[in-house]
């Protein structure tokens, strides 16, 4: 398979180049997306293969960008006539407006993520007998084990990006996953537990026997420690996160706040607030899409700018947005390579990549031991949070009261509830442990899905307030 997609047009470069030439005559900005993707999933439930899937799927978007409007069309035939026809549609956007086409991306040498396909090894059959074995662990691990579910997927994308200036960017983006849920159940009670890992590589070190037996233990340890689980008191309590996928929280409380077209429309809470204390003192949060085969790392955005490291707030001081090319013009700002989108189908966004607080100075027994009575929230699982206003509310999958700076039953139902900005300046205590999630996450933004990673250290937060299901 070439990663030079233009070469699967029915034309060659030259008489593509000529209609894009065309089409963004009189833009601001706008590309030529080529994308062709592959992707694979097993599913295996109740002692059998349950479902599986591939698909193969390739197309182009064409965008033109004048102001504050976008043209955009795209199609699934890689053809010229398919290219005329979206140039039509795109063109209507320029019509009466003579912009000057914006400089091209810079290029860099880095290449964070290899380019091997993943889906043709290990083989179909040594996959499925994988997740059957994984399913086999389990059920002898503990008689308690009612259900097991366990899936693997991978995928595997080109993006080719071609300018009006003449600058054709590409990039080949892996992608891995083995997720393992179990069902614990005691008599008429039944509680869940699960654990997945990741990122931008090939299978390797995922599927050998101590990476997925990890996965399994845990999955398993969560179901039991939630079986075990008691009501959750409900009211106002000092509540210590856990490290690493907590920071899903700070994603949604804050980091789609930091994104810039809600900044930019002042839909956001953030809005205006550059330079200002919008957290506690100490508090660093970043975005950085550089991490090496990180889930939600990338080579180039896809606008072809090279992903970054970008500070969002620094101890407590609001310093960014998350950028994409349209947004980081009409904000007078530079683009940070957040600009992201599902695929060939969909227009670029600012999106975030991997986003975490950095670590303090604090041990997670100190932050413990300083909480008299509280919620220690050691997973999440879903969340609503509104950007207007950044009001958010989170179930935790697993959690624990906290008596007297000792860890103390497992709860259940525990949920979350605050704003985001208000949040922020409830952080007392920061913990030296940032940790990076497994590599599970997935963001949704305007129908959008895109893959990300989220971080944190062990965090104290006062005055919390918690919904619990205690009568």
């Amino acid at each position: 398979m070439t990663t030079d997609l233009i070469t699967l047009f029915d034309g060659d470069e030259a008489q593509v180049r000529r209609v894009l030439a065309a089409t963004l005559n009189g833009a601001d900005d706008g590309e030529l997306f080529v994308e062709h993707s592959q992707s694979e999933q097993l599913s295996f439930d109740n002692g059998r293969l349950k479902g599986g899937s591939f698909n193969t799927d390739q197309g182009f978007g064409l965008r033109a960008v004048a102001g504050e409007a976008v043209g955009y069309a795209h199609s699934g035939e890689l053809s010229l006539a398919a290219l005329s026809r979206a140039a039509d549609a795109v063109q209507a956007v320029t019509r009466g407006h003579s912009g000057s086409y914006a400089a091209a991306p810079q290029k860099t040498n880095q290449r964070l993520y290899g380019d091997e396909n993943p889906i043709g090894a290990p083989s179909f059959e040594a996959k499925v007998a994988l997740l059957a074995e994984i399913d086999a662990y389990l059920r002898a691990k503990d008689p308690k084990v009612r259900q097991v579910s366990v899936s693997i997927a991978a995928s595997w994308q080109v993006v080719n990006i071609v300018r009006a200036d003449g600058e054709h960017l590409q990039d080949v983006r892996p992608m891995t996953r083995l997720n393992i849920s179990v069902v614990a159940g005691q008599g008429d009670r039944q509680e869940a537990g699960s654990y997945g890992f990741g990122g931008r590589r090939g299978f390797g070190d995922l599927i050998t026997a101590q990476s997925w037996k990890h996965g399994a233990d845990e999955a398993l340890r969560q179901a039991l420690v939630n079986l075990e689980a008691i009501d959750t008191p409900a009211g106002t309590m000092d509540v210590v996160l856990s490290s690493g996928w907590p920071g899903v929280m700070l994603h949604e409380a804050v980091g789609h706040g930091l994104e810039g077209d809600f900044n930019r429309k002042k839909t956001s809470a953030f809005a205006g607030l550059i330079g200002e204390q919008v957290a506690a003192k100490g508090v660093t949060v970043v975005d950085d899409g550089t991490i090496g085969e990180r889930r939600g790392s990338l080579t180039i955005d896809d606008e072809g700018t090279p992903s970054a490291y970008n500070v969002l707030i620094e101890d407590g001081k609001l310093v960014g947005y998350m950028q994409d090319r349209q947004n980081a013009r009409l904000m007078g700002m530079r683009a940070t390579g957040n600009g992201r989108r599902e695929s060939y189908a969909h227009v670029p966004m600012p999106r975030m990549t991997n986003t975490y607080m950095l670590g303090g100075d604090k041990t997670p027994e100190e932050i413990l031991s300083s909480v008299k009575k509280g919620i220690y929230a050691v997973s999440f699982g879903g969340g609503q949070v509104d950007i207007t206003s950044g009001k958010f509310v989170f179930g935790c999958t697993e959690a624990y009261l906290i008596e007297n700076g000792r860890i103390g039953a497992p709860v259940k139902g525990a949920m979350l509830i605050g704003n985001g900005p208000d949040a922020m300046k409830r952080i007392t205590m920061i913990g030296n442990d940032m940790a990076l999630d497994t590599g599970i996450g997935n963001c949704g933004k305007g129908g959008q899905w895109v893959p990300v990673g989220v971080g944190q250290p062990h965090l104290r937060m006062n005055d919390m307030t918690v919904g619990g299901t205690q009568a």
